[in-house]
């Protein structure tokens, strides 16, 4: 498995992949993707079989209610996995840390994350809710 860090998160959690045995995991800004639209993107992602973590989850996955009713990953029949922490406006470093190291624990203890979302968030009352399915669903 490797990471695609988007830029959005900070290229720390790539180094934390890194440090976890994630060695090829890596941030777009340091892949020259700066800058690049959602929809340029997700080809990149699929087609280089990364499993992608942003904060961005709508953009992705589409409205909370109806995962994969919109959303780049709603066309996507076969992907890597997909990864969304949930924060608050603002999320700072720590947090995107401790998000992410949540999402670390849960795929160490199942590392199979093919056509999959892994929602961490973080809740009002400061705890880290973690929500794995499947995206199509209809896996």
């Amino acid at each position: 498995m490797k990471f695609l860090i988007d830029e959005c998160l900070s290229p720390e959690l790539a180094g934390l992949a890194k440090r976890c045995g994630y060695e090829e995991s890596s941030h777009l800004h340091w892949r020259g993707l700066s800058g690049r639209k959602d929809w340029e993107l997700t080809p990149i992602i699929v087609d280089g079989d990364w499993t992608f973590v942003t904060k961005n989850s709508v953009d992705f996955r589409g409205p909370k209610e109806a995962p994969g009713s919109k959303g780049q990953y709603a066309a996507v029949a076969i992907h890597a996995g997909l990864i969304c922490l949930n924060g608050p406006p603002g999320m700072d470093l720590d947090m995107q840390l401790e998000l992410f190291d949540e999402a670390l624990i849960e795929i160490g203890s199942d590392g199979d994350l093919i056509n999959q979302v892994l929602e961490v968030t973080a809740e009002d009352d400061d705890t880290i809710h973690v929500r794995r399915y499947f995206l199509p669903a209809d896996i």
